[in-house]
């Protein structure tokens, strides 16, 4: 069962669905004198670090955000350069209602009006993206809560206080978050001490985490269908589709993506520019009818696997539900997580189950 199956069986059957957000736009000093007092880590910026940060500000918690990068963001990644749209090199489609949007930013005093189109399953943003959403609504309240080119080497939540080391400088806190890829855990580039307990090493490094490959075609005309998938056995290997880019975008430019994850992304990780090029135009030639090389104007790629704060795609779509719910569970009361990976099992990956995540570790560690 796929990732996107169980979410639909699970809103059949009315169960396991995600809670509404609490209203968390009063500051807690004036509104509520109860709520956690002590300081927050949170180590990473993506949808799931961005998010946290954002309530534990409306909140009026303490907190400070580590990200390894130059640039806050993660895999929603934009290109700006290559059309007159928005290039999402990484997440791209609104797999959920366009409620989300206002869920997210968690106050009803600010509208939010984002135009999406359908492409069903899902939803595409029109001449906008998620890294838009956020750098509009999220980012500009916490801007200077976000310490970049920070690499944490170990967190040492031992004592009363964690211990969170990076690059030499030692930081303190009460509790962490912890929105890190996946990969980052799997590949032990933080320590912990004491180690993380068996069965959460165990979810995290029994889980498989996909390759991840975008790449889009600019074209002088459009010669190819609006979506081509590929039939890819067993599906547990991954996923590979043609599509669009320009569908629904106010936009005349003809661009063609192309998105792959899993061992079909093997083909294309680990050649160079031009080989790629070459490869893309004939495999698109043999479907087109030898239309792809005369019409090619430019492309750009981005190869995840290669990113060194990433180190892939995603989760697979076919991980278990348990263990993914494992790997959203908090450690001692000081170590929670959130991010695609560590949601409560109901749905994982997506931008939106990022955010609804950070919500969860958010009101435990107020709890």
């Amino acid at each position: 069962m796929t990732r996107k199956e169980f979410v639909k069986i699970c809103g059949i059957l009315g169960i396991g669905l995600p809670v509404q957000y609490l209203c968390m736009s009063c500051k807690k000093k004036e509104n509520n004198p109860e709520a956690f007092g002590g300081k927050v880590i949170i180590i990473g910026a993506g949808a799931g670090g961005l998010s946290a940060g954002y309530l534990l500000d409306q909140l009026g918690i303490d907190f400070e955000i580590l990200e390894a990068s130059a640039s806050y963001g993660g895999r929603m990644k934009i290109d700006t350069d290559f059309a007159d749209f928005p290039i999402p090199l990484g997440a791209e489609w609104l797999e959920t209602s366009t409620n989300i949007f206002q869920e997210i930013v968690n106050n009803s005093s600010v509208p939010v009006n984002i135009q999406t189109v359908e492409d069903a399953p899902d939803r595409k943003f029109v001449n906008y993206s998620w890294y838009n959403f956020f750098e509009e609504y999220i980012v500009p309240s916490i801007a200077d809560k976000i310490s970049y080119n920070t690499i944490v080497q170990s967190i040492d939540y031992s004592n009363e206080q964690t211990v969170i080391t990076a690059d030499n400088r030692q930081y303190l806190a009460d509790k962490v978050i912890i929105s890190v890829p996946l990969k980052i855990l799997q590949d032990g580039d933080i320590r912990f001490t004491p180690s993380l307990p068996k069965d959460k090493l165990n979810a995290i490094n029994n889980t498989v985490i996909w390759e991840g490959f975008k790449a889009f075609f600019e074209f002088s005309m459009k010669f190819y269908d609006d979506d081509f998938g590929f039939q890819i056995t067993p599906p547990s290997n991954g996923q590979k589709i043609y599509y669009n880019a320009s569908f629904g975008q106010n936009t005349s430019k003809h661009i063609l993506g192309l998105f792959v994850v899993g061992k079909p992304a093997l083909d294309y990780i680990n050649l160079s520019d031009n080989d790629l090029k070459n490869f893309v135009l004939g495999e698109l030639d043999g479907i087109y009818s030898n239309q792809a090389t005369p019409n090619y104007m430019k492309h750009i790629t981005q190869n995840w696997n290669n990113e060194p704060f990433i180190r892939g795609g995603y989760m697979t779509d076919h991980a278990n539900w348990k263990t993914v719910e494992k790997l959203g569970q908090a450690v001692a009361n000081k170590v929670y997580f959130a991010g695609g990976p560590y949601t409560d099992g109901n749905d994982w990956v997506s931008v939106h189950a990022a955010a609804q995540s950070a919500k969860k570790a958010v009101e435990e560690l107020n709890s």
